[in-house]
């Protein structure tokens, strides 16, 4: 199969021509590897690639047979070097499957590679100093995003059609509105993080996927779902596959929109106008769009300030338990100046500082939660700019602290982080283009905790809707 055959099905599409016999996982699994060959160089998404030794059943799942890519972070492949972006941890080998990789072999993927992800995934852009910056499929010297950056510009440049990513603090879905893709954050809970971790960031970080299409997404998720024993959290399973729901018909929705986010970073003119065509388009499809405010229970300094104590607190001890196993310094040798300045300030998080953290938590759940007894969904934009340059993120970081690092990236991403600190799904879909510049513009659509289905089901509406399939970005392996 050719590069440009390879990338005209999605990742179903591709496991059933598996099931029929019309090319074999072997075959698919060399095409990937020649896309990344042929676009890999100039975006820098995917790290190592490694010989596979799994052989997948064909049938034995929607994705049986499909090439896949994983994040640096957050799962662990036996005997796979598992890296976090960071010096600190180079060589790091698990010698075990995390439970979400042994999902992940059980659906038939054939997991051929690791992708970029910023140091520690501690920002929503990946520009590592181990790896170097991974590029944007759609403008090379635009940021793809992160912590799941190298996911994403992976998928957007169609070496592989789907890809493992993270997101605790919008690390999922900003990759999906920089790169012109679909990603869900599903519900604190519908995937394991076990055994390694109880909770990710005190509940704040999920594991999930980045997709071409809807489907995609839907049915990797409907793979590894589920808890494990002894998890802190365990989401209601769904009535029915997320599979069905995306064919499903949403019904007429209760929809608000929040044009502007809080904590004052205004929405860019190219996104707002973006939006107002979103809504245009709901309420074309029969849905009730209003505009909204939302109180997220506590003040945005207040939100911030609670977001670096359970970052930071969470990082230090990250990072103290790198050191001890590898016997390596925790300085600027190890570690970026970013990364660094949190361990510092993480280490004089005080135990009453975190317990008012984590009531935080609690207080921003329970706001956001009561917004969803009157409406079905909130739609924002992913972003409140589009993609930015590589770069702007490290301008004048090493004079952060801490505390300033994690307020400049919730102050970039201020419409995501919200979510990851309620627990309640959100998805970006990549409805829109700014015309001016080609980019893609993502749009966020948030539902109550448990309702990943409802949203499902509203994002095969829209894809059918506003197909955005036919949009591919200058850096394609389809044109090899």
């Amino acid at each position: 199969m050719r590069p440009a055959e390879y990338v005209g099905s999605d990742a179903i599409g591709l496991a059933e021509l598996v099931a029929k016999g019309e090319v074999t996982p072997a075959e698919l699994e060399q095409t990937a590897r020649e896309a990344a060959q042929a676009v890999n160089p100039q975006i820098n998404a995917v790290v190592e690639t490694w010989p596979t030794d799994d052989k997948p059943r064909p049938g034995s799942s929607p994705l049986a047979g499909v090439p896949f890519l994983i994040k640096d972070i957050g799962v662990t492949m036996a005997g796979r070097r598992m890296e976090l972006g960071s010096r600190l941890a180079a060589g790091l080998t698990p010698g075990a499957d995390s439970a979400l990789m042994q999902r992940f072999r059980r659906a038939g993927l054939v997991t051929f590679g690791r992708t970029a992800t910023p140091e520690m995934a501690y920002s929503i852009t990946t520009e590592p100093v181990l790896y170097g910056a991974t590029r944007n499929p759609w403008d090379l010297e635009r940021s793809a995003g992160g912590s799941s950056g190298g996911s994403g510009a992976a998928v957007a440049a169609g070496i592989v059609p789907i890809a493992h990513a993270t997101d605790a603090a919008g690390s999922l879905r900003v990759p999906a509105s920089y790169n012109g893709l679909f990603g869900m954050k599903p519900s604190r809970g519908r995937i394991s993080a076990g055994p390694g971790f109880d909770e990710v960031f005190n509940g704040l970080g999920v594991q999930g996927s980045l997709s071409r299409t809807v489907r995609d997404s839907a049915a990797l998720l409907d793979q590894a779902a589920g808890p494990e024993p002894g998890d802190p959290y365990i989401a209601p399973g769904p009535p029915r596959p997320y599979l069905e729901e995306v064919t499903r018909a949403p019904g007429a929705l209760r929809i608000g929109v929040l044009a502007q986010a809080w904590g004052g970073r205004r929405t860019t003119a190219p996104v707002a106008e973006s939006l107002s065509r979103t809504v245009r388009l709901l309420e074309g499809l029969g849905h009730q769009v209003d505009e909204v405010s939302m109180d997220l229970g506590v003040s945005w300094e207040q939100f911030v300030l609670a977001n670096a104590h359970l970052w930071t607190a969470n990082l230090t001890t990250s990072i103290d338990e790198l050191a001890a196993a590898f016997g390596r310094p925790i300085d600027d040798s190890t570690l970026e100046a970013v990364t660094l300045a949190g361990y510092h300030y993480g280490r004089r998080v005080s135990g009453p500082q975190f317990v008012a953290a984590l009531a935080m938590r609690n207080q921003v759940a329970r706001s956001l939660g009561r917004y969803f007894t009157s409406y079905d969904v909130l739609l924002t934009p992913t972003l409140p700019e589009p993609p930015l340059p590589l770069g702007t993120y490290a301008e004048g970081a090493e004079a952060l602290d801490g505390h300033g690092w994690i307020n400049r990236v919730l102050e970039r991403s201020p419409f995501t982080v919200p979510f990851n600190v309620s627990g309640t799904p959100a998805m970006s879909v990549p409805l829109m283009m700014d015309e001016a510049t080609g980019l893609p513009v993502g749009m966020q659509f948030a539902a109550g905790y448990g309702q990943e289905g409802m949203l499902f089901r509203l994002a095969g509406q829209l894809e059918q809707a506003s197909p955005w399939s036919d949009r591919v970005p200058p850096v394609w392996a389809g044109r090899h």
